[in-house]
């Protein structure tokens, strides 16, 4: 009965049968790729360039863009370089994307109940924001959420991978996703990873009310503010937040949670894509579209982007 640790390779699932899809889908995922990076490595950079954004909303925006760069760029990069070179194969990768993923999953989860937390102060406690919100106790909270992530990242790794795997190794999907290379463990030993996955979505879920708690006493706070400005304002901070919040998790626990009639191989595939690929492209886009300050921003930087290579252009030409 071999093990996982005698398996020096996994095949990951083929997104296509013929050579002209597998391009197809190289140049669609590469495109996804690329405004996943854009997006997000503009919002990074706006936030760390100006002054104005120093703010602790705008300091969990930083960690969440990085962590949806660090998201996407654990998946889409090997699926891209599969369907380039028709290849199926991932060795020690594997182990890294699992842990790589389970890390910057969860951590995105708490994140996102600490960016619920930094909004329930920010409009139920205004009086109190300057001292629940320094910059140390930002800095604590997000240390916590990326060491809370690295000791869960360690015990679904470690544990997944020291199950003995009979059922071959292809995994049906087109990442190293737990629940795929649990498929091809051994009956009955996997257990104790299903009690570690449920232990884990029970915090989830934790997490998911903690959320929805805070923007019932936000939306009840705001509706009662006697100013129109002020009212749009607050729901300009909150309605981007709650809609990546609702985008998350809403793909995720549908993924974990989906019950097992509904499980197939091309489903499995859109819902792992839809979780794992669709909400670090589209929350730049969220957020950039109703915050003035994130488009003030990158427009300034655009504009000192253009100026400064203007600057070259003339410099040479003299």
């Amino acid at each position: 009965m071999p093990n996982s640790s005698s398996i020096s390779e996994f095949l990951l699932l083929a997104l296509a049968d013929t050579r002209q899809l597998q391009l197809l889908h190289f140049w669609l995922l590469l495109g996804i790729y690329l405004a996943a990076l854009l997006g997000n490595g503009l919002i990074s950079t706006a936030v760390a360039c100006h002054h104005r954004l120093h703010t602790p909303m705008y300091f969990f925006l930083l960690n969440l863009a990085l962590l949806d760069l660090g998201c996407i760029s654990t998946t889409l990069p090997k699926a891209m370089a599969n369907a380039l070179w028709d290849t199926r194969t991932i060795y020690s990768g594997c182990a890294a994307q699992v842990f790589l993923f389970v890390l910057l999953f969860t951590t995105e989860i708490y994140l996102l109940t600490i960016m619920s937390y930094d909004r329930y102060v920010a409009i139920c406690k205004p009086l109190h924001y300057g001292t629940l919100m320094d910059s140390r106790a930002c800095a604590t909270m997000a240390a916590a959420a990326w060491g809370t992530g690295v000791l869960t990242a360690l015990l679904h790794t470690a544990n997944t991978f020291s199950l003995p795997l009979c059922q071959g190794n292809a995994v049906d999907q087109f990442f190293c996703e737990i629940t795929q290379i649990l498929k091809l463990s051994c009956s009955h030993s996997y257990q104790r990873e299903d009690g570690l996955i449920m232990a884990s979505v029970l915090v989830e879920f934790g997490c998911f009310l903690f959320i929805v708690v805070s923007y019932v006493q936000i939306f009840r706070a705001v509706l009662r503010m006697p100013s129109e400005q002020g009212r749009h304002k607050a729901f300009s901070t909150c309605l981007p937040h709650l809609a990546v919040v609702s985008l998350f998790l809403s793909t995720a626990m549908f993924a974990y949670l989906k019950p097992p009639s509904m499980s197939s191989p091309s489903m499995d595939l859109v819902v792992a894509f839809v979780y794992s690929v669709v909400p670090p492209t589209l929350n730049p886009l969220i957020y950039s579209m109703r915050n003035q300050e994130i488009k003030d921003a990158v427009r300034k930087m655009m504009s000192w982007s253009h100026f400064s290579r203007d600057k070259l252009l003339i410099c040479l030409y003299k």
